[in-house]
């Protein structure tokens, strides 16, 4: 029997019916993917651009998703790897490590219009920025978005036992600078 991702998915194969699958399949995950990709680039603008990128190349390469990853999995996948690249090539062209651009990041959130947090939020952003950008990853997915390790590991292609490990160590440093902030 086949699940309603299916069904989208031979929609969004189908020529005929392409635009309104891909209109659905936006409006279905655009906001789990916006707040993904605005965790770790933490600008709205940035994540806009990167967002509207993430979706051509769903767009584009459609054709090519083979079911042997949900649907949300693969989006994810390819949301992530085109946020880490923005972030890596921002750096450099700032001439900056990844990690200095990180922080930069965090120092701009207090002037973010759509920064809604406190300052409590704030000290957990610059704590989670400190961390490498796997741990970044893993403890954003698992604190803010809630997934479990089964999708995080379809998502990251690697295993649960690794994120658990990845997830408490992030976990650990963001208590340690927390505690000595």
């Amino acid at each position: 029997m086949k699940t309603q991702e299916d069904i989208l998915v031979q929609q969004l194969q189908d020529p005929h019916q392409s635009n309104d699958a891909f209109r659905q399949l936006v409006s279905q995950y655009k906001e789990r993917l916006y707040w993904h990709v605005r965790n770790m680039v933490k600008d709205h603008d940035d994540t806009d651009d990167i967002l509207q990128n993430t979706f051509i190349k769903i767009f584009r390469n459609i054709d090519k998703f083979k079911g042997d990853s949900k649907l949300y999995s693969w989006m994810y996948r390819i949301a992530t790897n085109e946020a880490i690249t923005f972030l890596n090539n921002k750096a450099k062209k700032l001439q900056v490590s990844s990690e200095e651009y990180q922080t930069s990041l965090i120092e701009n959130i207090e002037s973010d219009v759509y920064f809604e947090g406190d300052e409590i939020q704030l000290k957990l952003q610059r704590a989670i920025a400190l961390l490498p950008q796997k741990q970044q990853q893993v403890f954003n997915m698992k604190y803010f978005q809630e997934l479990k390790y089964r999708e995080m590991a379809d998502i990251l292609e690697t295993s649960e036992g690794a994120l658990k490990a990845s997830y408490h160590i992030a976990v650990k440093k963001i208590e340690e600078y927390l505690k000595g902030s």
